[in-house]
């Protein structure tokens, strides 16, 4: 059963490959040249020049995505202790361990930043994931952590980004984009990143940042704006349809949501 558990999901999660595609450059620019290191959550990052977050009620998704802590290292280790070839992607690192086994890739850290925010406010009927095939694999509840870390192994060893994006909603409008939706591209391969914060300015522009896990299992990490460095780590909604990330191209169709 393992064997086959750890074969299957070889299979779902085959893929984040980069993807390239080049967009122009935007004016805007952040308040000042970011120093990762003097940060320690989503929250603490500053807002882009005239922007101010939006609203995070207590016990919301956004407002737990925004207390997420992060790393003073900077360096993306992989699930071996190994360092990631490419440190080219990531602004900040987040302070959620990997774990030891090739598991937590791009899908996957979807999934551990809902199961942990639905966990810790204790809304244990909440945590559910779909595989494939329509299966799903339900959190019986309770906060017994260790029982709790074997269900998200589980998870991870039969869900991936493309039985995720059969689970997860579509948003018809990007621009109504909030906290804790997800752009994913299921299949084989596939990726997927979670939208982690949102900022609007007076005239209702947004701006959002993005997080990410990767193969091979690695630290999940806060993204740079690759067109933009003045900008990064927020991203501006594109005019046209891509969103260009370091190591992947989404399209606006790829939104997604839980609710």
């Amino acid at each position: 059963m393992i064997k086959l558990t750890f074969l299957l999901f070889s299979l779902l999660s085959i893929g984040c490959e980069s993807a390239k595609n080049e967009q122009p450059v935007s004016e805007l620019e952040s308040q000042e040249k970011p120093v990762t290191d003097v940060y320690n959550s989503i929250g603490s990052i500053p807002e882009p020049r005239g922007y101010n977050r939006e609203s995070a009620p207590p016990g919301s998704f956004a407002a737990w995505l925004r207390a997420v802590p992060l790393k003073k290292d900077k360096t993306v280790y992989l699930y071996d202790g190994r360092v990631k070839p490419n440190q080219s992607a990531q602004f900040a690192v987040i302070d959620i361990p990997v774990g030891k086994k090739d598991l937590q890739q791009c899908a996957d850290v979807v999934m551990r930043l809902r199961a942990e925010y639905l966990y810790a406010e204790q809304q244990y009927k909440e945590i559910a994931f779909m595989d494939y095939s329509g299966k799903w694999y339900k959190w019986p509840g309770g906060g017994n952590r260790r029982a709790f870390d074997n269900y998200l192994q589980n998870v991870f060893g039969w869900c991936g980004s493309a039985s995720l994006e059969k689970q997860l909603k579509p948003v018809n409008d990007f621009n109504s984009i909030k906290a804790g939706d997800v752009l994913i591209k299921g299949g084989f391969p596939g990726h997927a990143v979670t939208v982690v914060d949102i900022a609007t300015n007076n005239e209702g522009k947004k701006v959002f940042m993005l997080v990410q896990g990767y193969q091979p299992a690695q630290d999940m990490h806060l993204l740079v704006n690759p067109n933009n460095d003045g900008l990064s780590p927020w991203y501006e909604i594109p005019e046209g349809e891509v969103i260009d990330t370091p190591e992947w191209v989404f399209r606006k169709s790829n939104l997604k949501t839980w609710e």
